[in-house]
């Protein structure tokens, strides 16, 4: 597994792999993200942080079968990872950590 450090936009894209699950497809991820971050990632972005986060163990993918619909193309899916998921949650626990030592501030 490649290092661990995750720039903004793969942690955006990986939390939103989680957030879609089973419907988490490239088109899918794209239009969730645009209306989560207000961002517009252009499709070559979004596949270059997907195979990246696959490189590093986070997410896992799979093609589905060819459909009428897509006109016989086939669609690959992305999911969470175990190690994804751990890293979901140490980013989480060490932001959280971090917020709370900030003086003067109320977040609730």
């Amino acid at each position: 597994m490649k290092g661990t450090h995750l720039g903004e936009f793969e942690e955006l894209v990986l939390l939103t792999v989680g957030i879609l699950g089973d419907n988490a497809y490239g088109i899918a991820l794209k239009d969730d993200l645009q209306k989560r971050t207000g961002r517009k990632p252009s499709i070559g972005a979004l596949h270059s942080a997907l195979t990246r986060l696959e490189n590093k163990g986070f997410i896992s993918s799979f093609m589905e079968g060819a459909t009428e619909d897509r006109r016989g193309r086939r669609k690959r899916f992305y999911r969470l990872t175990a190690q994804g998921t751990k890293i979901i949650k140490a980013i989480y626990d060490q932001r959280t950590e971090m917020i709370k030592l900030i003086p003067n501030i109320a977040i609730q």
